[in-house]
């Protein structure tokens, strides 16, 4: 077998051949390290140890992907600029707290971008600058948030209508959980490996006397979190769920554990919409 190139981690190989990460017992036996890492799996790979299937970078989800990629950073940046206005807000002179106390984010970043400030107490005056620079800087990525979103909805309303047409399912959301699937859906094997991937599989956990159930924590996380708002949007507002909630409530089963079947629930549902229509 080829050395591993100089460099390659395990998930580049796995990424490009379709392989699982490497082998825990050789961690343990060797030391952990990207080389090693790279060379475990490349072997398991070819014994046929490894026969996952690669998500494939290679048609629409691909393209929704890079755009959530720079839409989460560009809410990122615009949370922590607003955050650091919050800040010197705080911490600055009694009529700017007055000012600014009680603004919405959209409403903050709109009055600080427009101050015009007027020299005076040092303090005051450069505290001023510094609030209209963040103001500035606030309203960049938001608009850099709104220029992916208007591409991803029409992305994802062609690619998996099905999907979107599920209660409580935005294009958002939509496209996480087709990110977590790839653009060959067909790789997964059954829609409870689909339901392991998204960590909502409840897995046996022993606690010495009993056996109780927890999320898989391996999971893919935004997936998770995707189905968490399809949960939290339908039992606010759909009355099946709503109704199932509160049968489940009177039976004595706690809100984490209706919330927990709920994504299993939701999990299953999705798993047959992830494929675009045919024909």
């Amino acid at each position: 077998m080829a050395p591993a190139w100089p460099g390659t981690s395990p998930r580049q190989v796995s990424g490009s051949a379709g392989v699982d990460r490497s082998d825990r017992q050789d961690r343990r036996r060797q030391g952990k390290s990207d080389p090693l890492d790279a060379v475990s799996a490349a072997r398991a790979a070819q014994s046929g140890r490894a026969a996952g299937a690669p998500k494939g970078r290679d048609g629409t989800v691909e393209a929704v992907r890079a755009l959530v990629v720079a839409q989460r950073s560009a809410r990122a940046d615009r949370i922590q600029t607003i955050n650091q206005a919050r800040s010197l807000i705080v911490t600055g002179p009694d009529d700017l707290r007055a000012r600014f106390t009680g603004h919405t984010a959209a409403g903050l970043v709109a009055e600080l971008a427009s101050l015009r400030p007027r020299p005076g107490s040092t303090v005051g005056y450069a505290t001023r600058i510094a609030l209209r620079e963040l103001g500035r800087r606030a309203e960049f990525p938001g608009a850099q948030l709104e220029r992916p979103g208007e591409l991803i909805v029409p992305l994802v309303t062609a690619h998996a209508p099905r999907l979107l047409a599920l209660y409580g399912v935005g294009p958002h959301t939509a496209a996480l959980l087709l990110i977590a699937a790839g653009d060959h859906p067909e790789r997964l094997r059954s829609e409870a490996a689909w339901a392991h991937m998204c960590a909502a599989a409840p897995i046996p956990a022993s606690s010495g006397k009993t056996v109780r159930h927890r999320l898989n924590p391996g999971g893919n996380r935004q997936a998770n979190h995707a189905l968490w708002r399809i949960v939290f949007t339908r039992m606010g507002s759909h009355p099946a769920t709503r109704a199932y909630a509160g049968r489940r409530t009177e039976e004595g089963k706690s809100k984490k554990g209706i919330i927990r079947c709920l994504k299993r629930y939701v999990a299953r549902e999705a798993c047959h919409c992830l494929r675009p229509p045919t024909g």
